[in-house]
């Protein structure tokens, strides 16, 4: 089923998703799916795999893992850029073979391989506050002219057959309404999703707003700075922040927040449950074909990142 029909189906529904990214081993892949199927207990729309160009086959081993085996509606990334055609075309191919429909779309105009399947995939494009090519590192901000060029093409993408676009990570809520607002003033009128990256950790934090050049608010700084080495109040900081992002994002009317995990549960899970999204108490399925990898483990190892290459694409 497209993503974009699950929204729809019932617009005054609020609808979550998560998005997870490869891992390095085979453990790691392990651990992942377990760690999927505790989240799709909780009935997501739709979860996403991110591209690993080194290692494709992964990827499309994962996201077929996640359609079949983990029975949620999966979005796999398809990053274009310096891709041969061929390879775009196996990994159509392939999802589509392994009843995959959604794809999203990044780095690249659509292939024209894309057309050879007609309507059979749903196809969303990333939206950012500004392609990271064109912010100013010292106010996070691009020129007024570069952000209408950027909407400018955004529209093009949707105008050739995108029904769905998703926000890369934001701090700043009245940045992505005000971004929601112009697409609407140009002409966009798909469903806008907002990506929402808990923070877990400080360094992890610095790192990722530094490479997709994310404008921090200065009362995000200030109430980071004095606990920024204290990991739990980090974590417990994030937690607080996005429940509140995501609430102002509601109250504006926008029914969908999509939750990027950096394939961790606890603070996606725990900002969900301040917005009364889902239940505290919902119990867990175990995949069918195997036991639970951490049979007899500590609570605590679940919180623990499964190592893994950059999992989020700053582009469009």
């Amino acid at each position: 089923m497209k993503v974009i029909d699950k929204i729809l189906e019932d617009e005054k529904k609020v609808v979550f998703s998560f998005e997870f990214f490869p891992p390095r081993t085979e453990d790691g892949v392990e651990n992942l799916l377990e760690r999927m199927d505790q989240m799709v207990a909780h009935n997501p729309a739709f979860c996403d795999i991110t591209w690993r160009a080194s290692n494709a086959d992964l990827t499309l081993d994962i996201a077929n893992k996640m359609q079949n085996m983990i029975c949620v509606e999966t979005m796999m990334h398809l990053t274009c850029t310096n891709m041969p055609v061929d390879m775009i075309d196996h990994a159509l191919q392939t999802i589509k073979s392994n009843g995959l429909q959604n794809v999203l779309a990044l780095r690249g105009d659509y292939d024209s391989k894309l057309a050879t399947y007609g309507d059979y995939f749903g196809i969303t494009v990333a939206g950012p506050e500004a392609h990271p090519d064109v912010i100013e590192e010292d106010n996070g901000l691009a020129t007024p002219e570069s952000y209408q060029s950027d909407l400018a093409y955004l529209k093009r993408k949707v105008d050739a057959g995108a029904d769905l676009i998703l926000t890369q990570l934001f701090y700043d809520t009245d940045i992505f309404l005000k971004f929601v607002n112009d697409c609407r003033q140009i002409g966009i009128t798909c469903p806008i999703v907002p990506g929402i990256m808990p923070i877990n950790n400080y360094k992890g934090f610095i790192r990722m707003t530094g490479l997709c050049k994310t404008r921090i608010p200065a009362q995000v700084t200030a109430a980071l700075e004095p606990i920024k080495d204290n990991e739990e109040a980090v974590r417990a900081y994030g937690i607080h922040l996005a429940t509140e992002m995501c609430n102002k994002i509601l109250a504006h009317g926008i029914r969908t927040l999509h939750l990027y995990t950096m394939n961790m549960e606890k603070s996606a899970l725990a900002i969900l449950m301040n917005l009364g999204l889902i239940e505290e108490a919902k119990i867990s399925r175990p995949l069918p074909w195997r036991r639970p990898a951490n049979n007899g483990k500590e609570d605590g190892e679940s919180s623990q990142q499964i190592k893994g290459d950059n999992p989020t694409n700053c582009s469009t």
